[in-house]
């Protein structure tokens, strides 16, 4: 079928329940467009799991802060499309700020506690901005399914909490982190590094390989793991740490050993470029080594 794209939040919603009414399942993919490989990755798989998949690319203005890089943020609708029609997405909703925020918008979705650490530290009006928007599109989308990357791992919390609290009845697919073959995470932000950043961004995926290496040696010391990670990020001269963190997986609050689920997150400035990248770990897996 023919790629639709639409901007107004009403042309979806009545596209997406013309198909409900036809017995099909819906999948959501949001995103703020300059889409790669991890963004396509995630498209297949809703491709693969249901009839008609909906991407949205939006460059939210409520989830960036006083300058932060929201004029700044790549955009290319033409690449996108193309993409998202070659991954098997069937309707891409790209909207203006204004079809998203009327005038006199008054309500927002907050999060408490999970918003707390991590991004929320530097980041303090990041999430509602976050939990906001993806309200919203999973209320013009009405998806059975919404497909988020691990590289943002606070905010795949905070969206299942949010939808565990509100009674949504969407599917939260959160789907693993994909990497450029030397580990960097992919990201859009990554086009802002020059060769020199782009080298040395490689400290981000090196440090969490090393904790990693100490948990997978038996290690349950959560705050040694993060020594370890701190001081070959530190070995950098272009990087400046933001955060390195191990927090439950679920709520988000610190840890100092190794229970339950762990997630070792870290951001870190390449220059003037904010990066973020994470591992999940679990105490059987440290029972198992």
């Amino acid at each position: 079928m023919e790629l639709m794209i639409l901007s107004k939040p009403a042309q979806v919603q009545a596209q997406v329940i013309a198909w409900k009414r036809q017995g099909l399942t819906i999948g959501l993919v949001p995103t703020m467009g300059y889409l790669h490989e991890g963004h396509a990755s995630l498209i297949r798989r809703a491709a693969a799991e249901c009839d008609r998949v909906v991407v949205s690319v939006f460059v939210n203005p409520t989830q960036f802060g006083p300058n932060e890089d929201l004029e700044s943020y790549p955009r290319d609708i033409d690449h996108d499309t193309a993409l998202i029609k070659e991954c098997g997405g069937n309707l891409v909703f790209a909207p203006q700020p204004a079809d998203m925020y009327g005038e006199g918008t008054r309500t927002w979705v907050t999060v408490e506690g999970l918003t707390k650490e991590l991004c929320g530290r530097s980041r303090p009006i990041h999430f509602r901005g976050v939990a906001t928007v993806v309200c919203k599109l999973m209320n013009i989308a009405l998806p059975d399914r919404a497909y988020f990357g691990q590289k943002d791992a606070q905010q795949l919390a905070v969206i299942r909490q949010m939808v565990s609290d509100l009674n949504m009845p969407v599917q939260v697919v959160g789907c693993p982190i994909v990497r450029e073959a030397d580990g960097l995470a992919k990201s859009s932000r990554n086009t802002y590094l020059n060769e020199q950043e782009r080298a040395a961004a490689l400290v981000l995926s090196r440090s969490l390989a090393e904790g990693r290496k100490l948990l997978e040696d038996g290690s349950t010391d959560a705050d040694q793991v993060m020594a370890r990670i701190e001081e070959v990020i530190k070995s950098e001269p272009l990087a400046r740490i933001d955060y390195v963190q191990a927090v439950n997986a679920d709520t988000i609050e610190p840890v100092h050993k190794v229970e339950g689920t762990v997630l070792f997150a870290i951001a870190v400035y390449i220059g003037k470029t904010r990066l973020i990248d994470n591992f999940y770990w679990t105490a059987e897996e440290s029972h198992a080594n």
